[in-house]
This record gives structure tokens, C-alpha cells and sequence, in this order.
């Protein structure tokens, strides 16, 4: 029976879903954003199933009444595994504005041939583009951009637009969209790419035409999540989580599917942080295949300052910066017997270890068995007795040594820093590692990337290149803040709780005009 006291109806909540290869976590939480309960089950080959027995469940164990349910996040890694298993991605035409500047490399040209023949081969270079400081290279050439246009009719199922410069002047790149409208009908999805990347005219591109071809594909994970909830009566606003650890509305994931890309980690962080009180420390998150470890500042993941690669292509939007490696408490345990030596995945049972694993009563060594033989979880009914312990003792030897590597390698200095250990697989961790000055397992730890998606911060951000001969220093700093903002509004913030998280700026030393780079982010609550 649903709680359907009177009293109670006063209390909101909200669902937040994370899917990841192993498990599809689930929890609720209330409006001042307690942890009422969570649960943990198997990801389904068929996702969306999944995402539906997961609601089952909380409905079911926390007897919380659907109609109180007045908001539902989810974080999935649809778009990620389609693109690396280059399934399901739409045809995508592209206009570049930038000939002839940009001519000698032609798009696509780092794009492997499965992924080009997924995407197609309408990709042309049009005459336009800009300077760093938004001044006009090439007047646009309308005639050649519609000829382009043309050529794509009944070929694509949407388009990118990426220009020279174009986060600093916008104007040819909404030209050319309006063209696209006209000769390929007011319904043809189309993507402008300083909507999406920085400044970097390949990576961008890239960026772009992703996002393009994965449209269809969010719009599958939106439809089939509103489903489910409609399913079991909840009524709830319906938001896709971000890369960078916020929110976006359903219906701006629907444009904007490529920032969905990498959630899952980045929940992870969030989740963390809310639940240990700490802003500033390490996010060590084991799941059932991988270890990923990210830095959190000032309650948010640190983003990564390089080009991030995506199924093998390079992109240049928001990202954050994660160390991946392949331990979990999945991963398979081996011992060579000529040579006598362990060795530890990467390998992993993924979602069968409860059927592969030995003290389940399977056939495989997993870590899961070494930290439960070696005493560090308790399972009912373990199997332990046929564990053989020197191997577990080499094989945990092992898995310490690669995360306190990978510790280090996420430090910015030589001092110990807090960690704070979150996921299913955290239990395959010692209470002490070295260069570590605290650990940290904060209630609720294994569905710390659900509680991650609930949390509810939505964030905008603006990256601009300005000439400080035009503008002063504070003008230029003001209209970045004012745009960062504005994209926080834009995706779903309410503009009171709108606060400026990170801003930095960069004197650009090799082009004229005193040039300053720009980057602001803001967030807000739902």
C-alpha cells in the first residue's frame, strides 16, 4: 500500500536513475534532498526495461505514493555505446563555413570508415567564416550554401553547421540555419556548433556532427523513460543529466544529445559530494567493470583541459576530467600456473557475477571473491571455502597498488589528499591506501551516482575569445558572466539560484588586439 497520508502529500520527491553497464541504480530522495531510499538492479539488454524494474522497485520497498513524485532525472549511457559500437546514429549532413581558410583539412579527415559510412558523405566547405574578434574573413555566399543544401535533400536526417570563429559572431552560422529550414523544411533537426564547442574549429566540427547523428537516439531514451514513468503514475518534469554533473530539460537533451555524453562518472562525483559534506577531495567510484576517479573543486567535477576523444574522435566540449581503469568488482582473477604469477583483469563478468563468481558458485575468480575471502564484505551464503587465500592476498596486493597509481596520477601534488570512496565495487578497498590522508564511505556510497542525478543543479557556460582594445577587462568578464547565466536559464535554472562556479581568463599572446579568452560557468537549482 502507498503512503497516502494527508500529511505526507506536503513532502515532494524525486527519482534519479543512473544506468551503467553493470547495474541500473535508482533513489529517492525528498525535497530537501535526504536519501529515502535506493536500489540496485542488473542493466537489461534492452535498457529501458531496466530503467522500468528499477522504478518498480523503489515504488514497491519505499511505499513513497507515485503522485508525490514531482520530478525524475536520468543519467544513461546510451549516446556513449552508440557511438563506440557505431549503432543506431542517424545521417548528418554538414556545412563548415570557412573556405577558404580552412580547405586543406577537409572534414571528417580524422574519422575512421565505419563511423563515416554510418554518418554519410555530405560534408561541404562553404565560403565564410570570421576573425578571432568576430570581424568578417569571407562575406557568406548564400547561392553556394543552398547549392550544398540541395545535394543533401532526402539524404540526411539533420544537419551541422560549424564557422570559423564562430562562438564570437554567431551571425553566418543562424544564416546558413535559416537556409537549411527553407530548402530542407522547417522540421529538419539542425545543430549549430557554438551552441555546443569552444573555440577549436576541427574538434567542434566533430562535436557537432556527433551530436547530429545521436539524435534519434535521445530521443528514444527520452520517449521510453516518460513511459515508464507514466506507467506506474508519475507525473514528474523530466530532465537528462550532463556531462559537466548538472541538469537539462528533457526537451534540451532532445537538441542537445552529445552533453549527455560521460554523466555516469560525473553523477558519481556529484552523489559523493552531497553525501560525505566534502567540496574539495577525490572521487574514487568502483563499479562492476571500472574504477573511475575524478576530482572534485568547489562541489563539482574538475572539467579536463585537453581534447577529449569520443569513440576515437577528437571533440573539444565540456568534459570532465576522469581516470579510467579497469578494475571492478567483476574483474576476473587469473593465476598463470607455470609461472606462478596473479594477474588482475581488465577483463570483466560485468553483469553475470552473481552466476560467474566462485562464491556464488560459478567457475571465475573475481575481486569481489578476494575482498570477501579476505574479510572485507560479508556475503550470506559465500562460498569462501574453496577460495584459496595466497592467490586473493596477491590478486588484492594487486588492485591496491593500480588504484593508488591511478590516486596519484589525479593529484596535483605530492600531500595526501581526503578520497572518498563511492559504487558497489568500493568494498574491494582497504580502509588505509598509501599517499591517501583519509577515506572516506559515507552512507549510501554504493548508489552514489542515482543520489548524483537527483541533486538537481543545472548549469550553463560560455567560452569567448574578446579584444580588450574594444572593451575593458570587466565589460568583457560581465558579458560572459551575463551569458553563462543566460544558457543556465536556458536549460532549466531557476535565475535567483543562479550562481558563477568557475570563470577564468586567459591573455591569448599570439593574436593581435590584446585578446582575452573567456571561460564562465553558472548553476542554479531546478
Amino acid at each position: 500500500m502507498f503512503n497516502t497520508n494527508v500529511n505526507n502529500m506536503e513532502v515532494i520527491y524525486r527519482i534519479g536513475i543512473d544506468v551503467g553497464g553493470t547495474n541500473t541504480d535508482a533513489a529517492l530522495l525528498d525535497s530537501k534532498l535526504n536519501t529515502i531510499h535506493t536500489i540496485k538492479v542488473h542493466t537489461t539488454r534492452d535498457v529501458n526495461a531496466g530503467i522500468s524494474e528499477s522504478i518498480r522497485r523503489l515504488l514497491e520497498e519505499s511505499k513513497v505514493n507515485p503522485a508525490q513524485i514531482r520530478y525524475a532525472m536520468l543519467g544513461t549511457t546510451h549516446c556513449t555505446n552508440a557511438i563506440v559500437e557505431r549503432k543506431h546514429l542517424g545521417r548528418v549532413g554538414l556545412i563548415r563555413i570557412g573556405a577558404p581558410a580552412t580547405t586543406s583539412v577537409p572534414p571528417l579527415a580524422d574519422w575512421d570508415d565505419t563511423l563515416k559510412a554510418t554518418i554519410g558523405s555530405h560534408a561541404y566547405v562553404v565560403h565564410g567564416g570570421y576573425e578571432y574578434d568576430g570581424r568578417t574573413i569571407v562575406e557568406l555566399n548564400e547561392n553556394e550554401v543552398i547549392d550544398c543544401l540541395t545535394k543533401m535533400k532526402g539524404n540526411v536526417e539533420a544537419v551541422a553547421i560549424c564557422g570559423v570563429f564562430s562562438p564570437v559572431n554567431t551571425s553566418q552560422e543562424k544564416r546558413v540555419e535559416e537556409l537549411a529550414k527553407q530548402v530542407l523544411g522547417a522540421d529538419m533537426p539542425v545543430t549549430l556548433s557554438h551552441e555546443i564547442g569552444s573555440i577549436g574549429l576541427l574538434e567542434r566540427e566533430n562535436a557537432s556532427l556527433l551530436n547530429g547523428a545521436l539524435l534519434n537516439v535521445i530521443a528514444g531514451v527520452v520517449k521510453g523513460f516518460e513511459e515508464a514513468l507514466q506507467a506506474f503514475g508519475i507525473k514528474a518534469s523530466v530532465y537528462i543529466c550532463q556531462n559537466d554533473g548538472t541538469l537539462m530539460y528533457s526537451s534540451y537533451a532532445l537538441r542537445y544529445p552529445i552533453l549527455t555524453i560521460a554523466c555516469g562518472p560525473t553523477n558519481s562525483i556529484r552523489g559523493a559530494a552531497h553525501l560525505s559534506g566534502l567540496n574539495d577531495a577525490l572521487v574514487v567510484d568502483i563499479g562492476g567493470t571500472t574504477t573511475d576517479i575524478g576530482v572534485l573543486t568547489q562541489g563539482f567535477p574538475r572539467q579536463s583541459s585537453a581534447a577529449v576523444e569520443i569513440g576515437g574522435i577528437r571533440t573539444n566540449f565540456r568534459m570532465p576530467d576522469i581516470l579510467s581503469i579497469g578494475i571492478g568488482g567483476g574483474t576476473i582473477v587469473r593465476l598463470d600456473e607455470p609461472q606462478d604469477q596473479v594477474t588482475v583483469g581488465p577483463d570483466s563478468v560485468g553483469y553475470e557475477l552473481l552466476k560467474r563468481g566462485l562464491i556464488f558458485g560459478g567457475d571465475t575468480l573475481t575481486a569481489t571473491d578476494v575482498a570477501v575471502k579476505l574479510g572485507r564484505y560479508e556475503w550470506k551464503d559465500a562460498q569462501t571455502e574453496k577460495l584459496n587465500e595466497s592467490i586473493c592476498r596477491r590478486a588484492d596486493e594487486i588492485i591496491t597498488r593500480d588504484i593508488e597509481d591511478a590516486i596519484d596520477r589525479m593529484k596535483t601534488s605530492s600531500d595526501p589528499v581526503d578520497v572518498i570512496l563511492v559504487g558497489g565495487g568500493s568494498i574491494l578497498v582497504a580502509d588505509q591506501l598509501e599517499g591517501v590522508a583519509r577515506i572516506v564511505r559515507p552512507d549510501h556510497y554504493d548508489a552514489a551516482n542515482a543520489i548524483g542525478a537527483a541533486l538537481g543543479e543545472v548549469s550553463g557556460e560560455t567560452e569567448r575569445i574578446y579584444s580588450l582594445d574594444e572593451m575593458s577587462y570587466d565589460e568583457a568578464k560581465e558579458d560572459a558572466r551575463n551569458h553563462a547565466i543566460e544558457q543556465a536559464v536556458l536549460a532549466g535554472a531557476d535565475r535567483e539560484t543562479v550562481q558563477i562556479v568557475l570563470s577564468e581568463d586567459i591573455p591569448i599572446a599570439y593574436l593581435p588586439g590584446n585578446a582575452l579568452l573567456v571561460k564562465v560557468k553558472a548553476a542554479g537549482r531546478l
